[in-house]
Order: structure tokens, then sequence, then C-alpha cells
């Protein structure tokens, strides 16, 4: 699996959507000015890079079954 470019853009993009997470819960958790100007877009980015990710892993599942 380790071999498998799919898989590792896959797993790079998780990580990916771990850390526009863990920087508007950081944010959240902040307040402030950072907060107002900037929690949409951020949880905005999380969607969308979610999406990605989920269609990747996805096109992996389907790609392994078929052999």
């Amino acid at each position: 699996m380790l071999d498998d470019p799919l898989f590792l853009m896959g797993a790079f993009g998780a990580f990916v959507v771990l850390a526009i997470l863990m920087v508007g819960i950081g944010g959240f958790a902040k307040g402030g000015d950072f907060n107002r100007k900037h929690a949409n877009r951020i949880m905005r980015y999380r969607i969308i890079a979610q999406a990605v990710v989920v269609i990747i892993i996805v096109a992996f599942a389907w790609l392994r079954s078929k052999g």
C-alpha cells in the first residue's frame, strides 16, 4: 500500500485536513480579531479539503477493488 501514490495522497490529505481543523479550533478557542476575520474562511477550506480527500479515498478503494 505504501507504494501506491493514491494512498499516499489520501494520507497526506487527511493530515492537511487535520492541520486546518486544528488551526480553526485554535482560532475559536483564542477568539478575538483573528477568529472574527478568518473563522468562516478556515472552515470553508476544511470542508473543501475534506471533500477532496473523501474523493481520493473512494477512488483508492474503487481501484483496489478492481484488482
